[in-house]
Parts: structure tokens; C-alpha cells; sequence
């Protein structure tokens, strides 16, 4: 008689779990991550556009009337931040830039990010020196 060889259900079953288990831990990990990243870029491109704004600045002798060029970080970040001027704090010698999160980065703990013409950085998050 011929032994059939192949995978029994509880065996398969087995297997299915420890997948499930490997999953629950890994997924939450690699989305921490991803936050991480997108957050980083989001700071580099605000280092970015403050250079940016000094060029206005040298130019113009003025920050009033500057605008944000559309530079490659932030076409490719448009779907996790939204850059812009603060209209607020937008004055001849001053300026803020913030990368808002928006999407799925919103669940990123540290919010909004910030830079201004003196290069201070601040966050929507009192812990600024993890969020930059």
C-alpha cells in the first residue's frame, strides 16, 4: 500500500498562525517606519525651502511677496504633507514654513513641522528633538 505524503489541516493550521503572529508584529513595525521616514523627508524638505526663501531674501530684501517653488520633495510628499507660508508670521524680515501631515502621516505624534527665518524648529509635539 502507498503512503500518501502531504500536509495534514492541523499542520497547515499551524502554519497560518505563526504567519498571523509574524504579521501582527511586523506590520505595525514597518508603518512606525514609514511615519519615521516621511517625517524626516517632510523636515528636510522644509531645510530645503528655507534656503529658498533666504535666496528671496538676498534678492528682494524682503520675505513679503515670496512664494514656495514647487521643488521634487514636495510633489513627491504631496499626498502625507501640505507646505506652505505662514500668512501669519509672513512680514518683511520674517517668515514660518510648516509641512502640515494630512492622509495617513496624521497619525504621526508629532504634527505639524515648522522652521523659521532664524531656523528655529518646532513641532505640533513638545518632544521637537525626536521630531526633527
Amino acid at each position: 500500500m502507498k503512503k500518501l505524503e502531504g500536509f495534514t489541516l492541523l499542520e497547515l493550521m499551524i502554519v497560518l498562525v505563526i504567519v498571523a503572529i509574524l504579521a501582527s508584529i511586523a506590520i505595525p513595525g514597518y508603518e512606525s517606519y514609514t511615519l519615521k521616514t516621511r517625517r524626516a523627508t517632510a523636515a528636510t524638505c522644509l531645510l530645503e525651502l528655507s534656503g529658498t526663501m533666504e535666496r528671496y531674501y538676498t534678492e528682494h530684501l524682503s520675505y513679503t511677496g515670496a512664494t514656495l517653488p514647487s521643488t521634487q520633495c514636495r510633489n513627491e510628499l504631496s499626498g502625507h504633507y501640505d507646505f506652505s507660508l505662514d500668512d501669519k508670521k509672513l512680514a518683511q524680515r520674517t517668515y514660518t514654513l510648516l509641512a502640515v501631515p494630512k492622509g495617513s502621516q496624521a497619525d504621526d505624534t508629532c504634527g505639524t513641522l515648522s522652521i523659521d527665518q532664524a531656523g528655529v524648529k518646532t513641532s505640533g509635539n513638545s518632544s521637537t528633538g525626536s521630531c526633527w
